[in-house]
């Protein structure tokens, strides 16, 4: 079975798809799979292209043992929606100059990751150019999150963006959804042709990882990953005094958001807020196994979203605090794995964070690790979207 990734996100890059996209492909090729990958030049989440790789048209590359070939886009993480738009169009239109290289490859299937909606257009094109098949993997419901985060309206662009949605479902040989909401909205608009891949967590990689507590005065509680405005790190730090509670904040990633937060923290050492600077995806499980919780914040209700620091939180035993909604706020009720707050509720998060200060968390740590080796376990899951990508290429 031979597949091509396309992708405006990858490896070396920071962040949840990139990770969860090189584990599904990894895992892929262990099977059996024979993986090769489209993206663009690495950028996120700086918004400016990585210097190993500025002045570059294209690139081709081995890297983790599989090959990679990489194209120009107009890179940007403003907060304005044009300059982000115009960056997805960019690398949107540069894919299909990859029609070379993916016909050598001769795929079997060709998987897209989805947003950027708009690249999902191109997958078409060069699926029906290579003649593989196409499936969709769709890890944001494109537009409505964008609606729900506030970047388009209910409006004329809506409703275009509504029909390239549909366009490209209904052109897609499958469409694998990141969480079961996301299967029920395809569903629900009449297209069965869905698989439910969820992002999961490799449990192995933090079972081999002793776990050696940070040196912390009372309880610490971590945050790893993007710093924007959709995760609100920074009010969380202005609202909350972590110092006050005898807790200790520590904060790891990067983004819009990271000069200010780290501006704040300087002008407030009373807090006990620690910015760490970036971890790599190598790094998680040493680094999440020092912590005696995970804070995962969203200030907006994203239908579909489920945050993978839930996953990781549970492989590394940490009780997670969510401010959240939706299928991410069920898993962690019904699984008892922490406390739940909606969106941007400072009361709600301060009021679960002095609970969570005071409570004997083993059961909760029990829970996640059972819960990280058996239903969310990634392995066990890109296992099956093997055996199933197999039947889709069975299919005439």
């Amino acid at each position: 079975m031979k597949i091509i990734l396309l992708t405006q996100y990858y490896r070396p890059e920071m962040g949840a798809p990139q990770s969860r996209l090189f584990e599904m492909l990894r895992g892929l090729k262990q099977l059996g799979a024979e993986v090769s990958v489209v993206t663009a030049m690495p950028n996120y989440p700086e918004g400016r292209i990585f210097e190993p790789f500025r002045a570059k048209f294209s690139l081709r590359e081995l890297r983790d043992g599989i090959d990679v070939k990489r194209y120009w886009l107009y890179a940007s993480n403003s907060k304005r929606s044009m300059p982000r738009i115009f960056s997805m169009l960019s690398f949107s239109a540069m894919s299909l100059l990859s029609l070379g290289f993916c016909r050598k490859k001769r795929p079997d299937i060709l998987i897209v990751e989805s947003p950027p909606l708009t690249l999902a257009i191109s997958a078409w094109i060069l699926a029906r150019l290579t003649g593989s098949k196409l499936v969709t993997n769709v890890s944001d419901l494109w537009p409505l999150s964008a609606l729900e985060l506030g970047v388009i309206s209910r409006g004329h662009m809506y409703k275009i963006l509504e029909g390239v949605e549909r366009f490209v479902y209904k052109r897609s040989t499958a469409i694998l959804g990141q969480s079961q909401e996301i299967v029920d909205y395809i569903r629900e608009r009449g297209f069965n042709n869905n698989y439910l891949f969820r992002n999961g967590v490799d449990y192995e990689r933090f079972e081999a990882v002793p776990a050696v507590r940070i040196a912390a005065e009372g309880k610490a509680i971590v945050y790893a990953g993007l710093l924007g405005v959709a995760q609100g790190i920074l009010n969380i730090c202005k609202s909350i005094d972590f110092g006050s509670l005898g807790l200790q904040f520590h904060i790891y990633g990067a983004g819009a958001e990271k000069q200010e937060l780290i501006d704040f923290i300087e002008k407030n050492p009373d807090r006990a807020i620690v910015y760490k600077g970036v971890v790599q995806r190598e790094e998680i499980p040493a680094m999440l196994k020092q912590y005696d919780a995970a804070l995962i914040p969203l200030t907006k209700m994203i239908y579909g979203a489920v945050p993978s620091k839930i996953y990781e939180a549970m492989a590394a035993g940490l009780p997670v605090l969510f401010s959240g909604e939706g299928e991410g706020a069920r898993i962690i009720k019904e699984n008892k794995l922490g406390w739940v707050n909606h969106p941007a509720d400072m009361a709600a998060l301060e009021a679960n964070v002095r609970e969570f200060a005071l409570a004997d968390n083993e059961t909760i740590r029990r829970n996640g690790i059972r819960l990280a080796q058996t239903t969310f376990n990634r392995p066990n899951q890109v296992e099956s979207l093997f055996n199933y990508l197999k039947t889709i290429i069975s299919e005439k």
